[in-house]
């Protein structure tokens, strides 16, 4: 039995729109807490022979950000600041006299110390890195759309179609070769049919399925979570880890995918398996809630610095006790030898039923492990080890496609999500629609004028190219997801605002053909802010042909 452990990277734009608590911290948080350290896990499992064939995604916007030079700088001051507050933490714990909290402030002073370092010895190239790893076949990395945009609720064909020739463009310019897998953002699907998802978009008697899209895009496969191929209910609703089967259909393969008309495509879909994602996720049985594991949620002010332990599900923050990170590498040890020991049994289990060509898929977000949870890397690194030689084959999902995709079942997949109750709804709400309101309106505006502005003058094409830029931030899936979070609302209505306001703007002006010294200016401010997608009008020109 093949398995494949799929990690998605994304974080949305933040270069340039503040530090704190969204702006590049966010992005240096996640290069720190999951990045470096997946980095280093991998360099040591090269280094002892153990094949760690980890699926890596990382979207266009991300590895735009993190090959930007202004990431390089603000990475470092970054860590300039968190070095300075953590030995300044060990001083005051020292003269508080909480001398039982000093060598927690050690440990994180030697580990801050230890991932920098890293950080300088790779030339500051995460994305250098991770395509060294690729080129080496020590992972396979994958893409998205360009901007993690929802293409089931986009309401142009163009804007699907651009997302994704943005999103296969960029990676091959930042990492050298035409990625062979897509995660879809959100893994929401839609299949061929009319689309009418209320909230006063217009109607449409029939829209091709995402598969097209992705077929034309030139991908050979993409993930999408257990019910759309009615295999069990969402994960996230309750007991869903333990529901049963509500079909024959079984996450356990490959399925190669067919449109409403039956029409069988070289397109695969990997179906993520709801038991052992269950063991990271689950709230009653997930690995990252055990009492040894740092606590996220109690930080030391003002140096930032995490020294306490979940302890307890039940327990108040105050009643938290140390950290002990011996204790915590014993049990990431522990649940790398269960999560193997579920897949071993998972793998007896398929062959007792005689499914061939079995493949366990266990797709996360990436930031989950070392950031959400710190011990996370440790614990894959630890899966490897575990699995090495015990009849569970890790592979990249390319590598499984290869072997076993000819023989693969065709499916026809329902509509959803891998979001809060399997659909659409967490990112198209009350809370929501007035986004997708100014996004439908925008594209129909956009692709009115983006052929002849493509095929005017210079100064057309640059506020083409701009408008684009922003009209791609705005579609970004993230604005919807926190404002129906609730946690950073006003964050995110701004951010959203910003980026459909200037591409609004650029729009009307290339519409009314108003385009003066002023236009120029900001389209030159905005192309310093938003740095993103140089190559962005050959996208443009491969859509409207």
């Amino acid at each position: 039995m093949d398995f494949v452990l799929t990690l998605h990277g994304h974080l949305p734009y933040v270069l340039h729109h503040g530090r704190w608590p969204h702006g590049s911290v966010w992005l240096s948080e996640g290069a720190l807490d999951s990045y470096l350290p997946l980095i280093e896990a991998l360099q040591q499992l090269e280094h002892e022979g153990i094949r760690a064939p980890i699926t890596l995604g990382v979207t266009p916007i991300l590895a735009n950000q993190l090959a930007h030079p202004s990431f390089v700088s603000e990475f470092e001051a970054y860590m300039e600041r968190r070095l300075e507050t953590a030995a300044a933490a060990r001083a005051s714990l020292a003269k508080s006299g909480d001398v039982a909290l000093k060598p927690i402030a050690d440990f994180w002073q030697h580990r801050l110390e230890r991932l920098y370092k890293l950080f300088r010895s790779i030339d500051e190239d995460l994305i250098g890195t991770l395509r060294g790893f690729e080129d080496r076949g020590v992972i396979e990395i994958i893409s998205s759309a360009a901007t993690h945009g929802f293409l089931p609720l986009l309401s142009r064909d163009e804007s699907i179609r651009l997302q994704l020739s943005v999103g296969v463009s960029e990676h091959r310019r930042l990492f050298g070769k035409a990625p062979t897998g897509c995660w879809l953002p959100e893994c929401a699907y839609r299949p061929a049919g009319p689309w009418n998802p209320g909230f006063g978009a217009k109607a449409q008697s029939y829209r091709v399925g995402i598969e097209q899209y992705l077929t034309a895009a030139g991908f050979k496969y993409f993930f999408v979570d257990s019910h759309l191929v009615h295999a069990g209910p969402a994960l996230g609703y309750p007991d869903a880890a333990d529901a049963p089967a509500a079909g024959k259909r079984t996450p356990y393969t490959a399925y190669r995918v067919a449109s409403n008309d039956g029409t069988a495509r070289d397109l695969f879909a990997l179906v993520r398996d709801p038991r052992s994602s269950a063991q990271v996720w689950s709230r009653s049985q997930g690995y990252p809630g055990d009492e040894w594991y740092l606590e996220f949620h109690k930080i030391r002010w003002p140096d930032g610095l995490r020294l306490w332990r979940v302890t307890g599900p039940r327990v108040d923050l105050g009643e938290k006790r140390q950290y002990d990170p011996r204790a915590a590498q014993t049990s990431a040890r522990h649940h790398a030898d269960h999560f193997a020991s579920v897949l071993k049994e998972t793998a007896a289990q398929r062959a007792q039923g005689k499914v061939k060509d079995a493949v366990v898929t266990a797709p996360f977000d990436a930031e989950l492990f070392g950031h959400w949870w710190f011990e996370g890397v440790d614990f894959l690194a630890n899966v490897y080890r575990r699995l090495a030689g015990d009849g569970v084959r890790p592979v990249t999902a390319r590598e499984h496609v290869a072997r076993h995709g000819r023989r693969a079942p065709t499916i026809q997949l329902t509509a959803g999500s891998w979001g809060k109750d399997g659909d659409f709804s967490y990112w198209l709400n009350d809370q929501t629609a007035w986004t997708w309101k100014r996004l439908w309106a925008l594209e129909a505006a956009y692709w009115s004028v983006a052929k002849k502005a493509l095929q005017s003058g210079p100064k057309q094409q640059a506020v083409l190219a701009q408008a684009t830029r922003s009209m791609l931030l705005a579609q970004g899936s993230d604005w919807q997801f926190i404002i129906s979070a609730g946690q950073a609302a006003d964050y995110a209505t701004q951010r959203f605002d910003e980026h459909c306001g200037q591409a609004e703007d650029l729009v009307r002006a290339l519409t009314n053909g108003s385009i003066d010294d002023a236009t120029m200016r900001r389209v030159e401010a905005l192309g310093v802010q938003d740095s993103v997608f140089p190559n962005v009008l050959r996208s443009v020109a491969d859509v409207v042909g």
